[in-house]
Parts: structure tokens; sequence; C-alpha cells
């Protein structure tokens, strides 16, 4: 369903990109010549553009709080995890004087030297 009213909010989108790229920057529609009665006149063609924008616009907004909504429904808010969460067991403190946990080296066939004081 989310897919689908995407899809659908894509074609609306698409659509209100035309209707308002036809419009005439001086708030006129087409343009189109013939009688200034009908319906394919300049300000027949405006006034449909004028409205189908504006439906456009509305439906657009509408779908888009609707995604929103079905978006948060979607999301669990149990899995979230941020860095202000306190809940967690702090840390256990570090000693710097401590000596640090001896390194994984891997093992040599030579024996040690005589002035490790560490070989005995």
């Amino acid at each position: 369903m989310f897919l689908f009213i995407t899809v659908i909010q894509a074609i609306v989108a698409a659509a209100l990109v035309g209707v308002v790229l036809m419009q005439r920057s001086e708030g006129g529609g087409l343009g189109i010549g013939g009688s200034p009665t009908g319906m394919l006149s300049a300000r027949g063609a405006a006034d449909f553009l004028t409205r189908a924008t504006k439906w456009l616009a509305v439906l657009f907004v509408a779908l888009s709080i609707i995604l929103a909504a079905m978006a948060v429904e979607g999301a669990g808010t149990g899995d979230l995890e941020t860095t202000l969460d306190r809940t967690a067991a702090p840390a256990a403190p570090v000693d710097p004087l401590a000596a640090p946990p001896p390194a994984s080296a891997p093992e040599s066939t030579t024996a040690p030297a005589e002035s490790d004081p560490l070989a005995n």
C-alpha cells in the first residue's frame, strides 16, 4: 500500500510540475487564441490551469501527510538507539597507572635475549 501511494504521489508531483510550467509568468494560462468565452480561450485556459494547480497541490500535500503517517506506523520505536540513551551501564573506569594488558604477539622460534628482565 505504501508503494502504491508513493507511485500515485510521484504521478501527482509530475503533473503538478507540468501544470505549473505551462502557466505564464504573468499569472495567465497557455495563451491559446480563440473566442474569449470558450474553455480554450486565454482566460479559460488560465482558469483551468489555476484550478488544476490548486487541486494537484492539495492532493500532493494530502498524500504527503498520509505517507508520513504510514511511515511512522511502520517504524518501530523500540528499535531506535540514540547516543542520548542513559539507561546503559557506564563503562568501568580505566586506571592510567595500571600495566597494559599483554599483547598477543606471534610466537617466535628464537629464544629471548638474556638482558630481557621479563624472560625469566
